[in-house]
């Protein structure tokens, strides 16, 4: 008995299309078009939020350094002494506590120091 594929072959094409709701021009409307544009897209947004990543934690170190430079010590040498004093701290909680509370901030780089 032979199979007809038009219910699941429009289902499918659906699928693809309505993704591709905001694209411009025929990205929208035409199926093969409209199915390269959605597996670029993916492939784009995955890319992209590995860089988000990388982004803030480059962004954490600027203003780790930044906060440290009163105390005339290097971000380096501050992570390194942060380990070898077993604080375990991460980047964005470091930078948060030197943006939000300063003087916290200062207590952990005195004990370091110190």
């Amino acid at each position: 008995m032979r199979v007809k594929r038009g219910v699941t072959k429009r289902r499918r094409h659906k699928k693809i299309l309505e993704s591709a709701a905001g694209f411009r021009g025929r990205r929208s409307r035409t199926y093969r078009l409209a199915a390269q544009a959605i597996l670029t897209s993916g492939q784009k947004a995955y890319v992209g939020r590995k860089l988000k990543k990388r982004t803030m934690r480059k962004l954490w170190i600027t203003k780790l350094s930044a906060a440290l430079e009163p105390h005339d010590l290097s971000y380096s040498r501050f992570i390194n002494l942060l380990k070898t004093n077993n604080i375990e701290l991460d980047r964005k909680i470091l930078s948060q506590l030197a943006i939000k509370n300063p003087e916290v901030f200062d207590q952990i780089v005195k004990t370091v120091t110190s």
